[in-house]
């Protein structure tokens, strides 16, 4: 494909990057609404995120299978329209009232969102990763695709901190606002990309790739288990950060009637984090090795949550969040918080290049069989199911800093994985 048609292909893929990060971030504040609105305990409130990741476990090998069989645009125009579908059964939900039926309705349309996201990560990653050659430029590119996600991302919590408000008076309906725009973006997804022209990727199979079984492929199951704990680090860091936040018990903030908002303001940051980081990844990931960047990060992210767990939350920081103005402007401005969530938003810019280099890492030499690996990867992001969850289980029987030991473990694996196990076996 020449550079020229390479072009709009790229743009396609970077904008389905970004909704996956918008419709995926959504059902982090959202588990917190449901929370007040249905009396849950935080396990429970956060169904709606394993219901959104637990469909990557399901969906994940056959929607590889799928992108093989059908190609990479039609997987993405069936992605876009299952998205649309589990949204608005979400929208759907927050008319039926405070009910067993809306939370049921509304935990199915997670669980079917989340099917469209697994299709188009299925999608974007090797489509992006192979049009860039692999290697540092493959990075390059995922990089640059992840720094969009970030953007969206950091967007979607934010409107859902400002249109919350205060949050024990919070329903679906209260974030409709925000669900209107996700329909919306898939409706447009969907036109742009049946009027896009998509070409398949031309992927030579390679001598690692002549193993049949994927699985016996050393540095891609190990990578495929590092998607595991990335995807629930990614989740799990921020989802547990905000409900910490806006805990009205704990009340760390000062003011319960805003405590939901300014807790949207600094997860938002968190995320905003992740956005600068994928662009300084997307800029330097030609130059430097998906090795050395998953090694450096996962260090210091690992540094910075034990730092977390072991501060005071009596200690208290000013820290710089991304907020909206009173006239509705992106802006600056400040926050009072437990130093514990200021080292906590700090790992946003260790999680923004692992990503990428996890992926790269794993892929190198599958050559053919990437569609098929791309698929397997998407059900180990299950870990976005499991790894929250399992926090918030702790949080209820424990605390929340005492959850974070997750991620201690979660961050350990992964800089086994970059600095032992992406190594690739010769055998």
């Amino acid at each position: 494909m020449s550079k020229n048609k390479q072009i709009l292909p790229i743009i396609v893929m970077i904008f389905l990057f970004g909704i996956i990060s918008f419709v995926t971030n959504l059902a982090s504040p959202m588990g917190d609404v449901l929370k007040h609105q249905f009396i849950l305990p935080n396990w429970l409130a956060q169904l709606g995120v394993f219901a959104n990741f637990i469909a990557y476990a399901i969906l994940g090998v056959p929607s590889g299978i799928l992108l093989q069989k059908m190609g990479y645009k039609k997987t993405s125009l069936l992605a876009v329209s299952v998205g649309f579908v589990g949204v608005g059964i979400q929208t759907l939900s927050g008319t039926l009232g405070d009910g067993t039926s809306a939370y049921c309705i509304y935990l199915t349309g997670a669980f079917i969102a989340g099917f469209s996201m697994c299709l188009l990560n299925t999608v974007v990653n090797p489509m992006l990763n192979s049009i860039g050659g692999g290697g540092k430029k493959g990075n390059q590119l995922v990089q640059l695709g992840t720094a969009f996600n970030s953007f969206a991302g950091t967007a979607v919590i934010m409107l859902v901190g400002v249109l919350v408000g205060d949050i024990t008076k919070a329903s679906i309906s209260s974030v409709y606002p925000v669900m209107y725009i996700a329909l919306g973006v898939f409706a447009f997804a969907f036109l742009v990309i049946l009027f896009t022209r998509i070409q398949n990727p031309v992927l030579k199979t390679v001598a690692v790739a002549a193993k049949r079984n994927l699985l016996k492929v050393r540095h891609f199951l190990l990578g495929a288990i590092a998607i595991f704990f990335y995807v629930g680090i990614e989740v799990g860091t921020a989802d547990v950060l905000f409900t910490w936040l806006a805990d009205k018990d704990l009340n760390l903030l000062g003011d319960p009637l805003t405590a939901a908002t300014i807790a949207g303001f600094v997860a938002g940051t968190y995320w905003f984090l992740m956005l600068i980081g994928r662009l300084v990844g997307a800029a330097i990931g030609g130059k430097v090795s998906s090795r050395v960047m998953l090694s450096t990060v996962a260090s210091i992210g690992l540094l910075l949550v034990l730092l977390a767990i072991f501060s005071d939350v009596n200690n208290k920081v000013n820290l710089p969040v991304l907020m909206r103005s009173a006239e509705g402007a992106l802006t600056f401005g400040t926050a009072l918080v437990p130093i514990n969530a200021f080292y906590l938003v700090l790992v946003g810019l260790c999680m923004s290049v692992m990503w990428g280099g996890i992926f790269n890492l794993a892929v190198e030499g599958l050559g053919s069989q990437t569609e098929k690996a791309s698929g397997i990867f998407m059900t180990l992001c299950c870990g976005g199911a499991i790894l929250p969850l399992l926090q918030n289980y702790i949080v209820d029987i424990s605390s929340y800093a005492t959850s974070y030991w997750v991620i201690v473990a979660g961050l350990a694996y992964l800089l086994y994985y970059a600095l032992v196990g992406c190594k690739i076996s010769k055998n």
